[in-house]
């Protein structure tokens, strides 16, 4: 017996006659707690990188940026390059959805090496300062990723596969056939689970010392939660399956972020 819900108004509440969208307030939530959880590392006298308040607050602008800017361009180029340059403006409209985590990554480790890139360290490197500051990153990403999957799901967006499963989701007056509730699965793992992971990697193990390290598991074990997630959820109606046995693009693009983060695991380990 399928799970039967009504659909949740995707408008959480406005002001002055502006929408205000769950998905912009677990945006603003996720960078929100991330800047407070990130502070708290590095007040912590074990920090691996001693970071200011004017430095943490510029970094903010930096990722903000980085994923803003880097999770559009990943899904205009992953995703739908076709339909963005038949519709260039339709680019900037983020309010129509469409953002990937796999861009928004690789957005946020450009900027950060770019701010590391003009600030003063302890430690002259700009390459270990990166690091350092992205295995703190590692503990804050997987609250946002955790957010935005809960706010795909209010959306009713990236649901999953129809299935005969009891934990089938049916949205009255919107469909008739239950699937899976594949937004929750992934904020389950790439939220709860993978932060839980983080947490401990970087409390309560000394890789922290070794810069990349943690940012390299969190490469990994976020690929291994995505690849597995990907088998309940429906690939995007414009790309479909890539492969007559059922590859997606997140999978590939995943495979892809797992073998680049092992590498960075094993090198960052070895190093003295």
């Amino acid at each position: 017996m399928a799970i039967v819900i009504n659909p949740i108004n995707p408008v959480a509440f406005s002001v002055l006659g502006l929408p205000i969208r769950w998905y912009a307030l677990a945006y603003i939530a996720g960078f929100i707690i991330g800047y407070y959880l990130f502070r708290y590392l590095t007040r912590n006298k074990d920090s691996a990188i001693c970071v200011s308040k004017k430095q943490l607050d510029d970094l903010l602008t930096y990722i903000v940026l980085g994923v803003i800017l880097g999770g559009r361009l990943g899904y205009v180029l992953f995703y739908n390059l076709p339909y963005f340059i038949e519709n260039p403006l339709e680019i900037f409209m983020l309010w129509h959805g469409g953002m990937s985590f796999h861009g928004g990554l690789l957005g946020v480790i450009i900027a950060t090496f770019l701010f590391a890139s003009k600030q003063t360290f302890q430690d002259k490197s700009v390459v270990r300062n990166s690091f350092r500051i992205l295995d703190i990153l590692s503990v804050v990403v997987p609250v946002g990723l955790g957010l935005g999957r809960i706010a795909n799901f209010i959306n009713m967006e990236i649901m999953g596969r129809i299935t005969n499963s009891p934990l089938g989701v049916v949205f009255n007056g919107i469909s008739t056939e239950p699937r899976h509730a594949s937004p929750l699965y992934e904020a389950t793992l790439e939220g709860l689970v993978l932060f839980i992971i983080m947490w401990l990697l970087y409390t309560k193990t000394n890789l922290k010392n070794k810069p990349g390290a943690i940012s390299g598991l969190l490469c990994v074990f976020y690929a291994i939660f995505r690849i597995f997630c990907e088998q309940f959820r429906q690939p995007d109606a414009q790309i479909g399956f890539l492969t007559s046995w059922g590859l997606t693009m997140g999978q590939t693009l995943s495979g892809i972020m797992f073998v680049i983060g092992l590498t960075i695991f094993v090198c960052a380990s070895r190093r003295k």
